[in-house]
């Protein structure tokens, strides 16, 4: 493949300062797939902006995969409505108000929950996001702090589940390295044994839980808070949410029967055909006999949610008609109102996963990873590998793919080096998740912002500093030490060090907008 050197790098950084100065997140990507284009094209730019279109911006919609996500986030968002329309998440918010007196218990509900739906990060974005949205608002908690909520117990959680639609996609890589350079091990044993390395996503799921827990923050967040807080403005002055009027606006129905627990039971079915679809899916219609780990990690996850995301409208639609007091020509207009909330962050998804093709055709993560090479002490592999998966991520917006083409290498560097392999592979797939959050061009980051209608960039903004202090804590708690080839038993006094030192730093960095 033709190497494109330095100028692999102008799309992607071009993409994200364009998005940070302007706010415009979709022409931004559209400028930086454009010029990506045009650099392929030997610097033709009518032939780059034709690129752009017939190929980079539809190649990824021919794959079943990305249509079905889609699909998915489009069906999601109209089943939403449903519940919305059908007026039953106004009685969850009435419900919680009741009995979440205070910011600190909606923050932990939120925590909560997002630990609870850990089998796809996607899904777990979308319910979140969706369901506690007016809780929150209700609460006077600014939409930059749900977003942070949500998207800190998303991608941390499902990479990490044992049971997920991540775990085909790690342990594929993990075994891929391994056979490559004649390592004989069990690959699920491996993840397994890579869980406690990983302590960016351990850290951040962490540091939401003191900052709920606290009701301190530091930073942009701070002031977020202070907003919400005392002037009751959940979103910026002139802020932009990626969730339209037509599903944080909706008209409920003023003779709605519906209870509290009626927003919850299509999400029950959400949760309960994901989980039985990716079964059937990983085991071949149930005609294959495996481990439900292993028939988790052999099924497609993008087809299952579809399953899942259609039943649970079927399930709204039904409580719309016999609890909601809706007919049925108003549940599917409260279906098409949640759907075209969505037509924006679909927007922006596409032109993402175009500007991910552009950086793969342009070398860009090759690029990073050969300006790293040289020589190194073996102790710190872990740290480095961590940092240019983050690196990567954020510059592709994708942690599979950036962990897909770090792996081979990292495994690698780490066997002939000598360095500790649990650490490093930890250290591959939790840094391609903290590259992840710290990006405006990251799906996951998008759907997070999509979900808690909050304004994308400045969910961004809050959330990096954060996400850069997690990352420094993993660093000095974590990959620096656990790169001496330390006892596998000492990872665990890591972990509680490293979570001391992020629960003194939100208290002594950190205010609560109560106390000022």
């Amino acid at each position: 493949m033709e190497t494109y050197g330095w100028l692999s790098l102008i799309p992607p950084v071009l993409a994200i300062i364009l998005a940070w100065w302007s706010r415009e997140v979709l022409v931004s990507l559209f400028i930086g797939v454009f010029v990506g284009a045009t650099i392929i094209a030997d610097f033709n730019p009518l032939v780059g902006f034709m690129r752009t279109l017939d190929k980079y911006m539809i190649e990824n919609l021919t794959d079943s995969w990305y249509i079905s996500i889609l699909l998915f986030l489009i069906i999601l968002s109209g089943m939403v409505g449903i519940i919305t329309r059908s007026g039953a998440t106004n009685a969850v918010a009435e419900f919680v108000a009741k009995k979440a007196k205070t910011t600190r218990r909606a923050q932990l509900a939120t925590w909560l929950m997002g630990i609870l739906i850990f089998f796809d990060d996607y899904a777990n974005s979308l319910i979140v996001g969706t369901t506690m949205r007016s809780i929150t608002d209700k609460m006077k908690i600014s939409r930059e702090k749900l977003a942070y909520i949500v998207d800190c117990t998303a991608a941390p959680v499902t990479s990490m589940a044992i049971i997920s639609t991540w775990v085909g996609h790690e342990l594929g890589l993990i075994r891929a390295a391994f056979d490559s350079l004649g390592i004989e091990a069990n690959a699920y044993s491996t993840f397994m044994q890579t869980i406690p390395y990983r302590f960016y996503s351990i850290f951040a799921l962490a540091m939401v839980l003191f900052i709920a827990l606290t009701g301190k923050d530091f930073g942009p967040m701070y002031d977020a808070e202070r907003r919400a807080r005392k002037e009751g403005k959940v979103l910026a002055d002139g802020a932009t949410p990626l969730a339209s009027d037509e599903l944080t606006n909706m008209e409920v129905n003023p003779e709605s029967k519906m209870k509290w627990y009626d927003a919850f039971i299509p999400m029950v079915a959400v949760v309960v055909v994901t989980i039985i679809g990716l079964w059937y899916n990983g085991t071949s219609g149930w005609t294959e006999a495996m481990p439900l780990h292993e028939a988790f990690g052999n099924a497609d996850a993008s087809v299952v949610l579809l399953w899942s995301s259609f039943s649970g409208t079927l399930v709204a639609i039904i409580l719309a008609l016999f609890k909601g007091g809706l007919s049925l020509e108003e549940s599917m207009e409260g279906w098409i109102n949640g759907a075209k909330a969505l037509a924006g962050a679909c927007g922006i998804l596409i032109l993402a996963w175009a500007l991910g093709l552009v950086t793969k055709e342009l070398g860009t993560a090759n690029f990073l990873v050969d300006l790293s090479k040289g020589t190194i002490p073996a102790f710190m592999v872990p740290t480095m590998i961590f940092v240019i998966s983050g690196i990567i991520a954020f510059a592709t917006g994708t942690s599979w793919g950036t962990s897909s083409i770090i792996m081979p290498l990292a495994v690698a560097m780490a066997y002939q080096l000598g360095s500790p392999m649990m650490a490093t592979i930890g250290a591959v797939l939790t840094g391609a998740v903290l590259g992840d959050h710290c990006s405006p061009i990251s799906d996951t980051t998008i759907m997070s912002s999509t979900a808690s209608a909050a304004d994308h960039i400045d969910h961004v903004k809050t959330q990096l500093p954060y996400a850069i202090v997690v990352g420094i804590v993993a660093i000095l708690f974590g990959f620096l030490p656990a790169g001496f080839n330390v006892p596998s038993w000492t990872v665990f006094p890591l972990l509680l060090l490293g979570m001391i030192a992020l629960y003194l730093i939100v208290n002594y960095f950190g205010k609560a907008v109560e106390e000022n």
